[in-house]
């Protein structure tokens, strides 16, 4: 099995590590990532400017663009071979209810599925996460999970995972998005000229909480797998949107 790693922490960050050394064993591993730290980049994509592409010494390609951008260069002409799948991770940080929406983490495994592959997205839970090895653990049960029945090869899993010792993890959980409350309010400081600057706030904490959902699952140990689709039509208010046109 050929499986592409990506990340949006940036080809050096940890996770993406631990994340190619649980998988080393099971598969064949390709590596494309930013260049740097690309939270938060969601699903953008770079087309005013060109992207440059270099490699390290042991293999592993970074980019000068965005988790989208290194998955689609990936898949599309960068790589003579194709991969058989899509994991992004190990990220540093939850991806949990609406983080998806701005997750490049979440980004560079919905562009693979885009293109036609199955895909995962894993991430620690924690602003200063420290067991990666834990989320790495959790990602080759998962994969071995995935190569013995496989899912529905549409099927995209949103992983996120306890920062806590593997033992004390409670299993495995199916879960559904929750939802976060509103975000803190933003922060407004000054730079060294006395100008005002200012830095988005912290994602607010969960609102929709309650059992069944992603939070609820890693505040109580369980590594939570949510599966994601791509078609986010709202399909039960066509007909009441259909008939409200018609007005």
């Amino acid at each position: 099995m050929k499986i592409l790693l990506s990340n949006d922490d940036g080809y050096q960050a940890e996770g993406l590590a631990v994340l190619a050394a649980a998988l080393r064993d099971l598969a064949d591993l390709t590596i494309v990532a930013p260049d740097r730290n690309h939270s938060g980049a969601s699903h953008s994509l770079t087309l005013q400017t060109p992207l440059r592409v270099a490699q390290t010494a042991d293999g592993r390609y970074y980019v000068n663009g965005t988790p989208t951008d290194c998955v689609q260069m990936a898949i599309t002409g960068l790589l003579d071979v194709q991969p058989d799948m899509v994991i992004a991770g190990i990220n540093h940080g939850a991806n949990l209810g609406d983080d998806v929406l701005y997750s490049g983490t979440l980004a560079a495994a919905v562009e693979g599925r885009f293109l036609g592959l199955p895909a995962m997205a894993v991430s620690l839970t924690a602003h200063a996460p420290r067991h990666f090895a834990t989320a790495g653990r959790a990602a080759r049960l998962l994969l071995e999970r995935l190569m013995a029945d496989p899912l529905p090869s549409d099927t995209i899993l949103n992983v996120n995972v306890p920062d806590v010792p593997f033992e004390e993890v409670r299993g495995f959980e199916a879960t559904r998005l929750g939802l976060r409350h509103r975000s803190e309010p933003i922060v407004e400081t000054r730079d060294p000229k006395g100008r005002p600057v200012f830095w988005i706030g912290a994602a607010g904490a969960g609102q929709d909480a309650g059992p069944g959902t992603d939070f609820h699952a890693v505040e109580h140990g369980w590594v939570s797998v949510t599966p994601l689709q791509i078609d986010i039509t709202r399909h039960r208010a066509l007909p009441d949107l259909a008939r409200w046109l018609k007005r």
